[in-house]
Protein backbone atom coordinates (compact mmCIF):
# COMPACT_ATOMS: atom_id res chain seq x y z
CA UNK A 1 0.00 0.00 0.00
CA UNK A 2 1.30 3.44 -0.96
CA UNK A 3 0.67 6.34 1.41
CA UNK A 4 0.76 9.96 0.35
CA UNK A 5 0.15 12.95 2.60
CA UNK A 6 -0.40 16.23 0.77
CA UNK A 7 -0.22 19.55 2.62
CA UNK A 8 -1.55 18.27 5.95
CA UNK A 9 -2.23 21.13 8.35
CA UNK A 10 -3.57 20.69 11.87
CA UNK A 11 -4.23 23.58 14.25
CA UNK A 12 -5.12 23.65 17.94
CA UNK A 13 -6.34 27.20 18.46
CA UNK A 14 -3.45 29.49 17.54
CA UNK A 15 -0.93 26.62 17.65
CA UNK A 16 -0.08 25.11 14.26
CA UNK A 17 0.98 21.55 15.13
CA UNK A 18 1.34 20.45 11.49
CA UNK A 19 2.10 23.04 8.82
CA UNK A 20 1.51 21.85 5.21
CA UNK A 21 3.30 18.52 5.70
CA UNK A 22 3.75 16.33 2.63
CA UNK A 23 5.43 12.94 2.39
CA UNK A 24 5.17 9.63 0.55
CA UNK A 25 5.67 6.09 1.87
CA UNK A 26 6.05 3.30 -0.65
CA UNK A 27 5.16 -0.39 -0.17
CA UNK A 28 8.11 -2.38 1.16
CA UNK A 29 9.68 0.75 2.68
CA UNK A 30 10.55 1.81 6.23
CA UNK A 31 10.07 5.56 6.32
CA UNK A 32 11.36 7.19 9.50
CA UNK A 33 9.66 10.32 10.77
CA UNK A 34 12.37 11.97 12.85
CA UNK A 35 11.97 14.97 15.09
CA UNK A 36 12.19 16.34 18.58
CA UNK A 37 9.48 15.65 21.11
CA UNK A 38 6.73 18.14 20.33
CA UNK A 39 7.75 18.55 16.69
CA UNK A 40 4.36 17.31 15.49
CA UNK A 41 5.14 13.70 14.56
CA UNK A 42 2.48 12.00 16.66
CA UNK A 43 -0.11 14.65 15.76
CA UNK A 44 0.50 13.90 12.08
CA UNK A 45 0.04 10.16 12.64
CA UNK A 46 -3.10 10.76 14.69
CA UNK A 47 -4.48 12.63 11.68
CA UNK A 48 -3.56 9.66 9.50
CA UNK A 49 -5.19 7.23 11.94
CA UNK A 50 -8.44 9.19 12.12
CA UNK A 51 -8.05 10.38 15.70
CA UNK A 52 -7.79 13.99 14.48
CA UNK A 53 -9.26 15.59 11.38
CA UNK A 54 -6.89 17.73 9.32
CA UNK A 55 -7.81 21.37 8.84
CA UNK A 56 -6.20 21.30 5.39
CA UNK A 57 -4.66 18.70 3.08
CA UNK A 58 -5.36 15.20 1.82
CA UNK A 59 -4.56 11.61 2.69
CA UNK A 60 -4.18 9.21 -0.25
CA UNK A 61 -3.86 5.43 -0.17
CA UNK A 62 -2.88 3.88 -3.49
CA UNK A 63 -3.67 7.24 -5.14
CA UNK A 64 -7.23 7.40 -3.73
CA UNK A 65 -8.24 10.26 -1.42
CA UNK A 66 -9.43 9.04 1.98
CA UNK A 67 -11.92 10.60 4.39
CA UNK A 68 -11.55 9.02 7.83
CA UNK A 69 -14.11 9.86 10.52
CA UNK A 70 -12.32 7.73 13.12
CA UNK A 71 -9.77 4.96 13.71
CA UNK A 72 -12.26 2.33 12.55
CA UNK A 73 -12.19 3.81 9.05
CA UNK A 74 -8.39 3.89 9.06
CA UNK A 75 -8.18 0.26 10.17
CA UNK A 76 -10.71 -0.78 7.55
CA UNK A 77 -8.55 0.95 4.93
CA UNK A 78 -5.52 -1.14 5.98
CA UNK A 79 -3.73 1.11 8.47
CA UNK A 80 -2.44 -0.31 11.75
CA UNK A 81 -0.99 1.66 14.66
CA UNK A 82 1.49 0.25 17.19
CA UNK A 83 1.27 2.72 20.06
CA UNK A 84 4.10 3.74 22.38
CA UNK A 85 1.92 2.82 25.37
CA UNK A 86 0.41 -0.58 24.66
CA UNK A 87 -3.36 -0.79 24.19
CA UNK A 88 -3.68 -4.24 25.77
CA UNK A 89 -5.84 -5.68 28.56
CA UNK A 90 -3.35 -7.32 30.98
CA UNK A 91 -5.77 -9.99 32.33
CA UNK A 92 -6.82 -11.13 28.83
CA UNK A 93 -4.98 -13.72 26.79
CA UNK A 94 -3.12 -12.86 23.61
CA UNK A 95 -5.97 -14.24 21.49
CA UNK A 96 -8.60 -12.31 23.45
CA UNK A 97 -6.64 -9.07 23.03
CA UNK A 98 -6.18 -9.67 19.31
CA UNK A 99 -9.91 -10.20 18.71
CA UNK A 100 -10.97 -7.29 20.96
CA UNK A 101 -12.92 -4.80 18.88
CA UNK A 102 -12.92 -7.18 15.92
CA UNK A 103 -14.82 -10.10 17.40
CA UNK A 104 -15.86 -13.00 15.21
CA UNK A 105 -18.81 -15.09 16.37
CA UNK A 106 -19.91 -18.67 15.88
CA UNK A 107 -23.09 -20.57 16.61
CA UNK A 108 -25.72 -18.57 18.52
CA UNK A 109 -23.49 -15.51 18.60
CA UNK A 110 -20.78 -17.03 20.80
CA UNK A 111 -17.26 -15.65 20.45
CA UNK A 112 -15.10 -17.71 18.10
CA UNK A 113 -11.95 -17.77 20.20
CA UNK A 114 -10.56 -20.70 18.21
CA UNK A 115 -10.47 -18.52 15.10
CA UNK A 116 -8.55 -15.85 17.02
CA UNK A 117 -6.06 -18.45 18.29
CA UNK A 118 -5.54 -19.74 14.77
CA UNK A 119 -5.00 -16.21 13.46
CA UNK A 120 -2.39 -15.50 16.16
CA UNK A 121 -0.57 -18.76 15.39
CA UNK A 122 -0.60 -18.07 11.66
CA UNK A 123 0.86 -14.57 11.96
CA UNK A 124 3.30 -15.61 14.68
CA UNK A 125 4.68 -18.44 12.58
CA UNK A 126 4.88 -16.34 9.41
CA UNK A 127 7.04 -13.69 11.07
CA UNK A 128 8.77 -15.81 13.72
CA UNK A 129 7.17 -13.97 16.65
CA UNK A 130 6.95 -17.05 18.94
CA UNK A 131 3.84 -15.84 20.76
CA UNK A 132 1.52 -18.25 22.63
CA UNK A 133 -2.12 -17.27 21.87
CA UNK A 134 -3.26 -18.58 25.28
CA UNK A 135 -0.67 -16.69 27.36
CA UNK A 136 -1.94 -13.94 29.66
CA UNK A 137 -0.59 -10.57 28.52
CA UNK A 138 0.37 -9.58 32.07
CA UNK A 139 2.75 -12.57 32.20
CA UNK A 140 4.59 -11.63 29.01
CA UNK A 141 7.84 -9.61 28.82
CA UNK A 142 7.45 -6.10 27.44
CA UNK A 143 9.08 -7.02 24.12
CA UNK A 144 6.60 -9.85 23.58
CA UNK A 145 3.69 -7.57 24.49
CA UNK A 146 4.79 -5.31 21.69
CA UNK A 147 4.67 -8.25 19.28
CA UNK A 148 1.08 -8.78 20.40
CA UNK A 149 0.34 -5.18 19.36
CA UNK A 150 1.87 -5.90 15.95
CA UNK A 151 -0.16 -9.12 15.62
CA UNK A 152 -3.32 -7.13 16.44
CA UNK A 153 -2.61 -4.81 13.54
CA UNK A 154 -1.68 -7.59 11.14
CA UNK A 155 -4.75 -9.64 12.09
CA UNK A 156 -6.84 -6.88 10.53
CA UNK A 157 -4.89 -7.12 7.27
CA UNK A 158 -2.94 -3.91 7.80
CA UNK A 159 -0.73 -3.03 4.83
CA UNK A 160 0.56 0.20 6.37
CA UNK A 161 1.97 0.02 9.91
CA UNK A 162 2.73 3.05 12.07
CA UNK A 163 5.20 2.50 14.93
CA UNK A 164 4.97 5.40 17.40
CA UNK A 165 8.18 5.58 19.49
CA UNK A 166 8.16 1.77 19.73
CA UNK A 167 11.43 1.28 21.63
CA UNK A 168 10.66 3.50 24.62
CA UNK A 169 10.13 0.54 26.99
CA UNK A 170 12.47 -2.02 25.44
CA UNK A 171 15.88 -3.36 26.44
CA UNK A 172 18.69 -3.10 23.84
CA UNK A 173 18.17 -6.76 22.90
CA UNK A 174 14.42 -6.29 22.52
CA UNK A 175 15.09 -3.20 20.40
CA UNK A 176 17.33 -5.25 18.09
CA UNK A 177 14.60 -7.89 17.82
CA UNK A 178 12.04 -5.21 16.91
CA UNK A 179 14.34 -3.85 14.21
CA UNK A 180 14.54 -7.33 12.72
CA UNK A 181 10.74 -7.69 12.84
CA UNK A 182 10.40 -4.39 11.00
CA UNK A 183 12.78 -5.63 8.31
CA UNK A 184 10.71 -8.83 7.95
CA UNK A 185 7.54 -6.78 7.57
CA UNK A 186 9.26 -4.67 4.91
CA UNK A 187 10.28 -7.82 3.03
CA UNK A 188 6.63 -8.91 3.15
CA UNK A 189 5.73 -5.72 1.28
CA UNK A 190 4.32 -3.73 4.20
CA UNK A 191 4.74 0.04 4.25
CA UNK A 192 6.07 1.22 7.61
CA UNK A 193 6.15 4.64 9.24
CA UNK A 194 8.64 4.67 12.10
CA UNK A 195 8.20 7.64 14.47
CA UNK A 196 11.19 8.27 16.70
CA UNK A 197 13.69 10.77 18.07
CA UNK A 198 16.49 8.20 18.45
CA UNK A 199 19.18 8.70 15.84
CA UNK A 200 20.85 5.32 16.35
CA UNK A 201 17.66 3.42 15.52
CA UNK A 202 16.79 5.54 12.50
CA UNK A 203 20.14 4.91 10.88
CA UNK A 204 19.91 1.18 11.65
CA UNK A 205 16.59 0.42 9.99
CA UNK A 206 15.21 3.27 7.83
CA UNK A 207 15.17 3.35 4.03
CA UNK A 208 14.16 7.03 3.97
CA UNK A 209 14.15 9.74 6.64
CA UNK A 210 11.88 12.77 6.85
CA UNK A 211 12.80 15.34 9.50
CA UNK A 212 10.12 17.52 11.13
CA UNK A 213 10.88 20.62 13.18
CA UNK A 214 8.24 22.84 14.79
CA UNK A 215 5.48 21.24 12.75
CA UNK A 216 7.18 21.58 9.35
CA UNK A 217 9.16 19.25 7.12
CA UNK A 218 12.67 20.69 7.14
CA UNK A 219 14.30 18.10 4.92
CA UNK A 220 14.84 14.49 3.92
CA UNK A 221 17.95 12.42 4.53
CA UNK A 222 19.44 9.05 3.70
CA UNK A 223 20.29 6.52 6.44
CA UNK A 224 23.94 7.15 5.61
CA UNK A 225 23.65 10.64 7.13
CA UNK A 226 25.65 11.06 10.33
CA UNK A 227 24.10 11.53 13.76
CA UNK A 228 25.45 15.07 13.80
CA UNK A 229 23.81 15.89 10.45
CA UNK A 230 20.45 14.48 11.56
CA UNK A 231 20.61 16.24 14.93
CA UNK A 232 21.39 19.55 13.24
CA UNK A 233 18.32 19.13 11.01
CA UNK A 234 16.14 18.36 14.04
CA UNK A 235 17.32 21.34 16.09
CA UNK A 236 18.29 23.85 13.41
CA UNK A 237 21.87 24.27 14.55
CA UNK A 238 24.98 22.12 15.16
CA UNK A 239 24.64 20.00 18.31
CA UNK A 240 27.33 18.37 20.43
CA UNK A 241 26.10 14.80 20.91
CA UNK A 242 28.95 13.60 23.13
CA UNK A 243 28.95 14.31 26.85
CA UNK A 244 32.39 15.59 27.76
CA UNK A 245 33.38 14.83 31.32
CA UNK A 246 36.66 14.16 33.02
CA UNK A 247 37.31 11.46 35.61
CA UNK A 248 35.39 12.05 38.83
CA UNK A 249 37.08 13.74 41.75
CA UNK A 250 35.61 11.51 44.40
CA UNK A 251 35.05 12.65 47.94
CA UNK A 252 33.52 10.89 50.92
CA UNK A 253 30.32 8.88 50.88
CA UNK A 254 27.61 11.53 51.15
CA UNK A 255 24.49 9.51 50.29
CA UNK A 256 23.99 5.99 51.66
CA UNK A 257 20.97 3.71 51.15
CA UNK A 258 20.73 0.43 53.07
CA UNK A 259 18.18 -2.37 52.77
CA UNK A 260 15.54 -0.08 51.26
CA UNK A 261 12.22 -1.83 50.87
CA UNK A 262 9.04 -0.32 49.42
CA UNK A 263 5.66 -2.08 49.55
CA UNK A 264 2.62 -0.73 47.73
CA UNK A 265 -0.92 -0.50 49.08
CA UNK A 266 -1.78 -4.03 47.89
CA UNK A 267 1.24 -5.58 49.64
CA UNK A 268 3.36 -6.01 46.52
CA UNK A 269 7.09 -5.42 47.04
CA UNK A 270 8.20 -2.72 44.60
CA UNK A 271 11.75 -2.20 45.91
CA UNK A 272 13.33 -5.26 47.49
CA UNK A 273 16.24 -4.62 49.82
CA UNK A 274 18.29 -2.17 47.75
CA UNK A 275 21.64 -0.95 49.10
CA UNK A 276 24.06 1.50 47.47
CA UNK A 277 26.05 4.64 48.14
CA UNK A 278 27.15 7.69 46.15
CA UNK A 279 30.29 9.70 46.82
CA UNK A 280 30.68 13.42 46.50
CA UNK A 281 31.49 14.26 42.88
CA UNK A 282 30.03 11.05 41.44
CA UNK A 283 27.12 10.15 39.15
CA UNK A 284 25.42 6.84 39.88
CA UNK A 285 22.98 6.07 37.07
CA UNK A 286 20.15 3.57 37.43
CA UNK A 287 19.45 1.47 34.35
CA UNK A 288 16.48 -0.81 33.72
CA UNK A 289 13.29 -1.16 31.76
CA UNK A 290 10.57 1.13 33.07
CA UNK A 291 8.54 -0.47 35.84
CA UNK A 292 11.29 -2.30 37.72
CA UNK A 293 11.24 -0.19 40.88
CA UNK A 294 12.89 3.00 39.64
CA UNK A 295 9.89 5.23 40.35
CA UNK A 296 9.36 3.80 43.82
CA UNK A 297 13.07 4.17 44.62
CA UNK A 298 13.17 7.89 43.85
CA UNK A 299 9.82 8.53 45.55
CA UNK A 300 11.00 6.72 48.69
CA UNK A 301 14.07 8.96 48.84
CA UNK A 302 11.85 12.05 48.58
CA UNK A 303 9.36 10.87 51.19
CA UNK A 304 6.57 10.24 48.68
CA UNK A 305 6.06 6.55 49.53
CA UNK A 306 4.13 5.44 52.63
CA UNK A 307 5.34 1.89 53.29
CA UNK A 308 9.13 2.12 53.37
CA UNK A 309 11.72 0.41 55.57
CA UNK A 310 15.50 0.55 55.64
CA UNK A 311 17.72 3.59 55.78
CA UNK A 312 18.36 6.62 53.55
CA UNK A 313 21.11 8.87 54.93
CA UNK A 314 22.40 12.17 53.53
CA UNK A 315 25.42 13.73 55.23
CA UNK A 316 24.98 11.16 57.98
CA UNK A 317 21.39 12.22 58.73
CA UNK A 318 18.39 9.94 58.24
CA UNK A 319 15.85 11.08 55.62
CA UNK A 320 13.27 8.33 56.03
CA UNK A 321 10.35 9.53 58.10
CA UNK A 322 10.84 13.16 57.14
CA UNK A 323 8.29 15.15 55.18
CA UNK A 324 8.90 16.05 51.54
CA UNK A 325 9.58 19.66 52.50
CA UNK A 326 12.14 18.56 55.11
CA UNK A 327 13.88 16.35 52.54
CA UNK A 328 14.05 19.23 50.06
CA UNK A 329 15.28 21.60 52.77
CA UNK A 330 18.06 19.09 53.56
CA UNK A 331 19.48 19.93 50.13
CA UNK A 332 17.88 17.32 47.88
CA UNK A 333 17.07 18.45 44.35
CA UNK A 334 14.43 16.36 42.60
CA UNK A 335 13.61 16.17 38.90
CA UNK A 336 10.54 13.87 38.83
CA UNK A 337 9.81 11.56 35.93
CA UNK A 338 6.29 12.95 35.50
CA UNK A 339 6.63 16.72 35.38
CA UNK A 340 2.90 17.35 35.08
CA UNK A 341 1.95 15.24 38.10
CA UNK A 342 4.88 15.94 40.42
CA UNK A 343 7.00 18.74 38.98
CA UNK A 344 4.70 21.62 38.13
CA UNK A 345 1.40 23.33 38.91
CA UNK A 346 -0.08 23.84 35.47
CA UNK A 347 -2.23 26.88 36.22
CA UNK A 348 0.64 28.71 37.91
CA UNK A 349 3.02 30.92 35.95
CA UNK A 350 6.60 30.08 35.05
CA UNK A 351 7.82 32.50 37.72
CA UNK A 352 5.60 30.93 40.40
CA UNK A 353 6.71 27.40 39.48
CA UNK A 354 10.36 28.44 39.73
CA UNK A 355 9.92 29.28 43.42
CA UNK A 356 7.69 26.35 44.44
CA UNK A 357 10.18 24.64 46.75
CA UNK A 358 11.52 27.96 48.08
CA UNK A 359 8.26 29.69 48.88
CA UNK A 360 9.22 30.07 52.56
CA UNK A 361 12.79 31.27 52.14
CA UNK A 362 15.00 34.06 50.94
CA UNK A 363 15.49 35.50 48.41
CA UNK A 364 11.86 35.20 47.28
CA UNK A 365 10.11 35.50 50.64
CA UNK A 366 11.15 37.88 53.41
CA UNK A 367 9.26 38.07 56.71
CA UNK A 368 6.26 36.48 55.08
CA UNK A 369 6.20 38.87 52.12
CA UNK A 370 6.83 37.86 48.53
CA UNK A 371 9.76 39.74 46.95
CA UNK A 372 8.21 40.26 43.51
CA UNK A 373 11.18 42.08 41.97
CA UNK A 374 13.66 39.38 42.98
CA UNK A 375 11.38 36.60 41.74
CA UNK A 376 10.77 38.25 38.38
CA UNK A 377 14.46 38.97 37.82
CA UNK A 378 15.34 35.37 38.70
CA UNK A 379 12.60 33.96 36.47
CA UNK A 380 13.63 36.14 33.53
CA UNK A 381 17.24 35.00 33.89
CA UNK A 382 16.26 31.30 33.95
CA UNK A 383 13.86 31.75 31.03
CA UNK A 384 16.80 32.87 28.89
CA UNK A 385 19.45 30.58 30.39
CA UNK A 386 17.41 27.44 29.83
CA UNK A 387 15.86 28.60 26.54
CA UNK A 388 12.30 28.18 27.83
CA UNK A 389 10.20 29.11 24.81
CA UNK A 390 7.30 31.11 26.17
CA UNK A 391 5.78 34.52 25.66
CA UNK A 392 7.00 35.71 29.08
CA UNK A 393 7.47 34.59 32.69
CA UNK A 394 3.75 35.13 33.37
CA UNK A 395 2.78 32.32 30.99
CA UNK A 396 1.01 29.44 32.73
CA UNK A 397 3.17 26.29 32.70
CA UNK A 398 0.16 24.27 31.59
CA UNK A 399 0.25 26.15 28.29
CA UNK A 400 3.88 25.21 27.56
CA UNK A 401 5.00 22.27 25.44
CA UNK A 402 6.24 19.22 27.33
CA UNK A 403 9.86 20.03 26.58
CA UNK A 404 9.54 23.58 27.88
CA UNK A 405 7.79 22.35 31.01
CA UNK A 406 10.75 20.06 31.66
CA UNK A 407 13.16 22.95 31.26
CA UNK A 408 11.30 24.88 33.96
CA UNK A 409 11.64 21.94 36.37
CA UNK A 410 15.34 21.48 35.61
CA UNK A 411 16.00 25.22 35.95
CA UNK A 412 14.31 25.31 39.37
CA UNK A 413 16.17 22.31 40.79
CA UNK A 414 19.64 23.08 39.44
CA UNK A 415 19.41 26.67 40.67
CA UNK A 416 19.34 25.59 44.32
CA UNK A 417 22.23 24.88 46.72
CA UNK A 418 22.24 21.10 46.58
CA UNK A 419 23.72 18.30 48.66
CA UNK A 420 22.17 15.62 46.41
CA UNK A 421 20.54 15.69 42.99
CA UNK A 422 17.98 13.00 42.14
CA UNK A 423 17.16 13.23 38.43
CA UNK A 424 14.48 10.84 37.15
CA UNK A 425 14.24 10.87 33.34
CA UNK A 426 15.84 14.35 33.25
CA UNK A 427 15.61 14.75 29.47
CA UNK A 428 12.28 13.07 28.77
CA UNK A 429 10.35 15.15 26.27
CA UNK A 430 13.25 17.55 25.68
CA UNK A 431 14.79 18.42 22.32
CA UNK A 432 18.28 17.34 21.31
CA UNK A 433 19.74 20.80 21.88
CA UNK A 434 18.31 21.03 25.38
CA UNK A 435 19.48 17.49 26.16
CA UNK A 436 22.99 18.69 25.42
CA UNK A 437 22.52 21.61 27.83
CA UNK A 438 20.94 19.53 30.62
CA UNK A 439 23.68 16.90 30.40
CA UNK A 440 26.29 19.62 30.79
CA UNK A 441 24.45 20.91 33.86
CA UNK A 442 24.33 17.42 35.42
CA UNK A 443 28.08 16.99 34.84
CA UNK A 444 28.72 20.47 36.26
CA UNK A 445 26.69 19.54 39.35
CA UNK A 446 28.79 16.40 39.77
CA UNK A 447 32.02 18.35 39.24
CA UNK A 448 30.97 20.80 41.96
CA UNK A 449 31.17 17.93 44.43
CA UNK A 450 27.46 17.06 44.63
CA UNK A 451 26.49 13.36 44.43
CA UNK A 452 24.05 12.71 41.60
CA UNK A 453 21.53 9.88 41.18
CA UNK A 454 20.29 9.67 37.58
CA UNK A 455 17.41 7.35 36.68
CA UNK A 456 16.86 6.92 32.95
CA UNK A 457 15.35 4.37 30.59
CA UNK A 458 17.52 5.84 27.80
CA UNK A 459 20.59 3.62 27.87
CA UNK A 460 22.60 6.13 25.83
CA UNK A 461 21.94 8.70 28.55
CA UNK A 462 22.93 6.29 31.31
CA UNK A 463 26.22 5.43 29.62
CA UNK A 464 26.96 9.07 28.79
CA UNK A 465 26.50 10.40 32.33
CA UNK A 466 27.39 7.54 34.66
CA UNK A 467 30.55 7.01 36.65
CA UNK A 468 28.92 3.83 37.92
CA UNK A 469 25.73 2.08 36.78
CA UNK A 470 23.25 0.22 38.98
CA UNK A 471 20.93 -2.12 37.09
CA UNK A 472 17.49 -2.85 38.55
CA UNK A 473 15.23 -5.77 37.70
CA UNK A 474 11.95 -6.41 39.49
CA UNK A 475 12.92 -4.16 42.35
CA UNK A 476 16.31 -5.74 43.00
CA UNK A 477 19.86 -4.76 42.18
CA UNK A 478 21.29 -7.08 39.53
CA UNK A 479 24.69 -5.44 39.85
CA UNK A 480 26.61 -2.18 40.16
CA UNK A 481 29.20 -1.84 37.40
CA UNK A 482 31.59 0.79 35.97
CA UNK A 483 30.18 3.48 33.70
CA UNK A 484 32.05 2.14 30.66
CA UNK A 485 30.40 -1.31 30.84
CA UNK A 486 29.41 -2.48 27.30
CA UNK A 487 25.79 -1.90 26.27
CA UNK A 488 25.35 -5.60 25.49
CA UNK A 489 26.22 -6.57 29.07
CA UNK A 490 23.92 -3.89 30.47
CA UNK A 491 21.11 -5.10 28.24
CA UNK A 492 21.59 -8.63 29.51
CA UNK A 493 21.48 -7.41 33.10
CA UNK A 494 18.28 -5.49 32.37
CA UNK A 495 16.59 -8.85 31.73
CA UNK A 496 17.58 -9.99 35.22
CA UNK A 497 20.58 -12.09 34.21
CA UNK A 498 23.88 -11.50 35.92
CA UNK A 499 26.83 -12.39 33.67
CA UNK A 500 29.26 -14.86 35.24
CA UNK A 501 32.22 -12.55 34.75
CA UNK A 502 30.45 -9.55 36.28
CA UNK A 503 32.67 -7.57 38.58
CA UNK A 504 31.17 -5.08 40.96
CA UNK A 505 28.94 -4.80 43.95
CA UNK A 506 25.70 -6.70 44.19
CA UNK A 507 23.04 -5.99 46.75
Amino acid sequence: MKLELRGITKRFGSLVANDRISLTVEPGEIHALLGENGAGKSTLMNVLYGLYRADEGEILLDDEVQHFSGPGDAMAAGIGMVHQHFMLIPVFTVAENVMLGNESTGFAGTLDLDAARARVKEISERFGFHVDPDALVEDLPVGVQQRVEIIKALSRDAELLVFDEPTAVLTPQETDELMEIMRQLREAGKAIVFITHKLREVRAVADKITVIRLGKVVGEAEPTASNAELAAMMVGRPVELVVHKGPPKLGEEVFVVKDLRVVNATGHVQVDGISFSIRAGEVLAVAGVQGNGQTELTEAILGLQDHVTGSVRLDGKELLGRSVRQVLDAGVGFIPEDRQEDGLVGNMTIAENLMLNRSFHLPFVRRGSLQIDKLRAFAQEKLQQYDVRARDIDTACGNLSGGNQQKVVVARELSRDLRLLVAAQPTRGVDVGSIEFIHKQVVATRDSGVPVLVVSTELDEVVALADRIMVLYRGRVVGIVPGDTPREQLGLMMTGERPKDLEGDVA
